[in-house]
């Protein structure tokens, strides 16, 4: 369930020590985990604390210049993380490996280097791993990569940006009404699959059960089982637009959460920021190509997405 969302105001109710305790006690009941009221007692101040130094980042970022952005946003995209880990991981952070990032990348860049082509790569321990294992159960295989280019298609508001500079779209946009979703025809070109196959493999990706209803050309129906869903993936939530989206590319990424791709773009751009001190300020400085504007686009985007997704993720355990 998508819920309306007011910037920071709408986490209220979580700066109150007795409302956090309650929602804590009622997520460790929900997962029969021992001694939940005494662990909501324990965890209720780390978890208000985490919300506010998330909070605090965001508004620093908000009125910092672009060149350090990436910093601020990364580290209060981790603060907010660990908010919702605790939701589901009482004793987080129970050894000093999950406080690594859990992703690596190569701290000198090349010669020739194309930003568009940088990688990142999944580590076995540390932040990112455990996020993708406790909040959407995904195990992530230490050593495997994925780039900038990758992971920009996969945020549905860049997909305008896609079209206008590379004359090609990132995403379709989907139609809900009540539980059915109506997917334009056409990504069957995208995935080169008949309607068959694709409902085949939409089923087998997705994290929540849907049935095919029916065909009404331009549009494939898909109908939820339950409309009382935390995680639509798939499909990702234009913000801008406020509806549905699914990606045209059938990549390793398509069954990540937001959150995820979220992620593992500001921790690049954030070591980016720190360590490529040359590199970054040319690119702001002279804008010499695309790189920029994607940049720029992106960031202005998670000042408002980041926040958007974590707070969906929390109430949808209320």
């Amino acid at each position: 369930m998508i819920l309306n969302f007011a910037g920071w105001t709408s986490f209220s109710l979580f700066f109150s020590a007795s409302s956090t305790q309650a929602y804590l006690k009622k997520c460790y009941q929900t997962q029969q985990v021992e001694d939940a009221e005494q662990k909501s007692y324990e965890n209720c101040y780390p978890f208000i604390y985490y919300l506010e130094h998330g909070q605090v980042y965001y508004e620093q970022a908000k009125n910092s210049p672009l060149i350090i952005q990436p910093i601020l946003l990364f580290y209060g995209l981790v603060h907010l993380i660990k908010a919702c880990i605790l939701t589901v991981d009482p004793n987080y952070p129970e050894t000093t490996s999950v406080l690594a990032h859990g992703v690596s990348t190569r701290k000198r860049k090349k010669q020739q280097y194309q930003f568009f082509q940088d990688e990142v790569k999944f580590q076995k321990s540390g932040l990112f791993p455990h996020m993708s294992e406790k909040l959407f159960h995904m195990k992530q295989l230490e050593g495997e990569k994925t780039t900038m280019s990758e992971l920009f298609k996969h945020i549905p508001e860049l997909n305008d940006l896609f079209f206008q500079l590379d004359g090609r779209k990132t995403f379709v946009d989907v139609i809900r009404k009540d539980n059915t979703f109506s997917i334009p025809l056409e990504i069957l070109d995208y995935y080169h699959m008949t309607e068959a196959r694709f409902l085949d493999f939409f089923q087998s990706k997705a994290f929540f059960t849907a049935a095919q209803s029916s065909v009404e050309n331009p549009y494939l129906n898909l109908t939820l089982e339950d409309d009382n869903l935390s995680n639509y993936t798939p499909f990702k939530y234009n913000l801008n637009q406020q509806q549905f989206s699914l990606p045209i590319n059938n990549d390793s990424l398509f069954q990540y959460h937001e959150l995820m791709i979220q992620y593992l773009l500001l921790y690049n751009l954030s070591m980016i920021a720190r360590y490529e001190t040359e590199w970054w300020s040319e690119l702001v400085k002279t804008m010499p190509n695309k790189d920029f504007p994607f940049i720029q686009t992106f960031l202005n985007i998670t000042l408002n997405k980041g926040p958007f997704l974590i707070y969906q993720y929390l109430m949808n355990k209320k």
